[in-house]
């Protein structure tokens, strides 16, 4: 891998995962000796996470990790209803119905999946899973690059909300509805079961921040 990806992966995990918060200075002389690379490659790394939004310039000194608030949220998530709308549409029409079915059946025994683990992680693998088969189902390549920009960002903003038990066993039974609709192959039902978890995903993320608090930086 050459040092400029290596570089450029390094730092948008750090800052998808949080280790370098919205409003880091990325210092070039700092970033550089902490990747163990050379100030060229870590430009170019750093000019592509200003590419997808990830980072801003910063005056005087590299750049800067950009903020994330819940205006920026309900920008993001006017496209993303857009996006995966018609994504779950087309994977209605295009896809298997067995491996939809098949999630749709985890997604029902979620309560069970969610208890034996605190962590999510299971949880938000199955939920990565039903991502993937969309992605394949949908057999358009503009589309899943679209998707896969808005995730980087969506995964950020994951962030700012606070697990709610509830709240995840109803995202549960929306994906669920989700699933069954494209493995039924009703493109519409699929869509607007889809439109419905996003509205309540960004209704429960508005209510986890003060108004007085939108931005985290």
């Amino acid at each position: 891998m050459r040092a400029s990806e290596r570089a450029y992966w390094a730092l948008r995990e750090d800052i998808v995962e949080w280790r370098l918060p919205p409003g880091t200075v990325l210092g070039e002389v700092e970033q550089a000796e902490r990747l163990g690379v050379s100030r060229t490659p870590l430009r170019e790394a750093l000019g592509r996470l200003t590419a997808e939004g990830l980072a801003a310039p910063h005056s005087g000194r590299g750049v800067v990790v950009t903020a994330i608030s819940l205006d920026t949220a309900a920008e993001l998530f006017e496209l993303r209803t857009a996006l995966e709308c018609q994504a779950a549409s087309l994977a209605a029409r295009r896809g298997d119905p067995a491996v939809f079915t098949r999630l749709q059946q985890e997604f029902a025994s979620a309560a069970q999946l969610l208890g034996d683990d605190p962590a999510r992680h299971d949880y938000y693998a199955l939920v990565g899973r039903l991502d993937r088969a969309i992605d394949e189902a949908i057999d358009n390549a503009y589309l899943l690059q679209a998707l896969k920009n808005l995730r980087v960002h969506l995964v950020r903003i994951r962030r700012l909300a606070k697990d709610n038990p509830e709240r995840l066993l109803a995202a549960a039974t929306e994906h669920a509805n989700i699933a069954g609709a494209i493995a039924a192959g009703d493109g519409q039902l699929a869509a607007a079961a889809t439109a419905v978890h996003l509205y309540q995903s960004l209704e429960h993320l508005k209510t986890t921040q003060p108004s007085a608090e939108r931005t985290a930086s």
